[in-house]
């Protein structure tokens, strides 16, 4: 066989070789494509459906609660007090009052607010009005559910706040009741909903998505989420155009590899690994201070990433890629290290003073993380009061670990905060549940303070929960001497903040206490 020949054979022996496995792949792409996008939609209708239960639950214990109450008296000062308390322990509630005809005669909000017609009966007594707007948020529609005369508004985006980083997927839930759904987000094909049937769930392609369907197991309600068929097209699409190019050109397929494995040495959870490995996090330090004295009683650890190249990561960004690439653990362990070469034994001279560290609920699973504190804290010679652990109010969604943890932690002395109350969903009874020293106020309640805003209000409620569960608070971002007042006055102990100081190193700490402790100067010719 001639030489040209046998080199053309070879060459389409290994274009085949090469080319007929790249082509099953884009097919089975395709196919997994599918797959993906189904299970991707049952996903998020699965999310919406909780939310949409979960706000059902909500309404008809908090509703349950004003009927059995204040019946007599609906619009009483102790009602309205009532009405605000529910209205706080919930997490998609916005408002709780009580309606004569189509007025919201009074609510926790304050005022009367005309609601308009019933859209639909949602059940035996209960009224639905789908689009209802407010003059505290013109912009914005809320749903009202009324149940005898007392009603909850809800805001029509809260049991579809999912999947925000894909906005071209379609969400909804729809009543069983009406045909127009109560809340929507994109294309919603009203007619999808009789495909559900009987089942429970189902997923098809329609109209160019890929649909899914899930009914309430406790409400007249289901919940849609429906991914456009182009993202698997496109998906498809772009690796034909991607790997046919690869499979035939060795050299390029080389290029390709060496360009991957670079990305992935780059992407953000490999840099977190590198930076924990090469020791580029670092903690600066704020104060908090007793309201009362002015005195620094604690800092808080706040953790930093310089990286070799001297960009500052924040925080917001990194610390949620640890978390989701279950780096989170390793990257407490290195906080605490960082902590125990930054203070050293300034604890032990200073027995009063705490430093709060931030944990996540990946610590409260780890068996190890109990013992790192305390070999910690016998380095520094400090004692377990010494450090306060703040959690975030996510971090305790799994009552049994958070009970079970935040017990253990309290018997051995250490103190144990829920961080950025108000932010997440925690109930009065479930904190009560839980063994607590400090509640700290986040800032966003904090900045509304003086302002009018109908926030501003909540966080004299936060600060009566916290009385009422006998918490010690800290309000956090403090920055002006008005909101110190306010916070003082209505009994919060301590606070942190620019007013107080901006995040600092441990080393300035240390020099604003050398500074205390200096002796007064003579006084001159003494």
């Amino acid at each position: 066989m001639k030489k040209p020949v046998v080199v053309l054979l070879t060459l389409l022996i290994a274009c085949t070789a090469i080319g007929v496995p790249i082509w099953f792949a884009i097919a089975q792409s395709q196919r997994q494509g599918i797959e993906t996008a189904s299970d991707k939609a049952l996903g998020y209708a699965s999310d919406v459906l909780f939310r949409a239960d979960d706000t059902g639950r909500q309404i008809m214990s908090g509703l349950g609660r004003l009927r059995a109450e204040r019946g007599e008296a609906p619009c009483s000062p102790a009602s309205i007090d009532l009405m605000r308390q529910i209205d706080l322990s919930s997490s998609y509630i916005q408002a709780v009052g009580y309606v004569a005809g189509d007025t919201l005669a009074c609510s926790s909000i304050g005022g009367t607010h005309p609601l308009g017609k019933v859209d639909y009966l949602a059940g035996p007594g209960m009224r639905f009005r789908g689009n209802v707007g407010f003059p505290f948020a013109p912009d914005q529609s809320f749903m009202v559910v009324e149940i005898d005369h007392y009603a909850a508004i809800i805001h029509k985006d809260l049991p579809i706040d999912t999947a925000n980083s894909e906005p071209d997927v379609s969400l909804a839930v729809l009543s069983l009741e009406s045909p127009a759904p109560a809340s929507q987000r994109g294309h919603v094909d009203p007619r999808w909903i009789s495909r559900l049937g009987n089942a429970s769930e189902v997923v098809f392609t329609d109209g160019g998505y890929v649909v899914a369907l899930v009914r309430s197991a406790q409400f007249r309600s289901v919940a849609l989420a429906a991914v456009p068929l182009r993202y698997v097209r496109d998906r498809s699409q772009d690796v034909a155009l991607f790997l046919v190019p690869l499979g035939l050109v060795a050299g390029i397929l080389l290029a390709w590899a060496i360009f991957y494995l670079a990305r992935q040495q780059m992407a953000l959870p490999a840099a977190v690994k590198a930076a924990l490995r090469r020791g580029e996090l670092f903690l600066e330090y704020q104060p908090v201070v007793d309201l009362r004295t002015g005195q620094w009683i604690g800092v808080e650890a706040l953790v930093r990433w310089r990286r070799s190249t001297g960009e500052l990561v924040q925080p917001e960004l990194f610390i949620p890629i640890a978390e989701e690439n279950g780096l989170i653990v390793r990257l407490t362990q290195a906080v605490l290290e960082l902590v125990e070469r930054d203070v050293g034994d300034f604890l032990a001279h200073h027995p009063d003073f705490h430093v709060g560290i931030n944990v996540s609920p990946a610590d409260f699973h780890d068996p190890g993380f109990h013992d790192n504190l305390k070999a910690a804290l016998r380095r520094m010679r400090a004692a377990p009061g010494n450090l306060i652990l703040e959690v975030t109010e996510r971090g305790l969604l799994d009552p049994e670990v958070a009970r079970t943890t935040s017990g253990s932690l309290r018997t051995s002395g250490f103190a144990v905060a829920i961080d950025d109350f108000g932010t997440g969903y925690s109930s009065l009874s479930y904190l009560e549940s839980l063994a607590l020293d400090y509640l700290k106020i986040d800032r966003s309640f904090i900045e509304a303070i003086g302002t009018g805003a109908p926030i501003s209000q909540v966080v004299q409620h936060i600060i009566a929960m916290a009385r009422d569960l006998k918490l010690c608070m800290i309000a956090e971002g403090v920055e002006s001497q008005a909101q110190a007042d306010f916070l003082r006055l209505r009994g919060v102990q301590y606070a942190q903040g620019w007013l107080f100081g901006k995040p600092m190193p441990f080393a300035d700490v240390k020099a604003h206490f050398e500074r205390m402790d200096m002796p007064a100067p003579a006084a001159a010719g003494a």
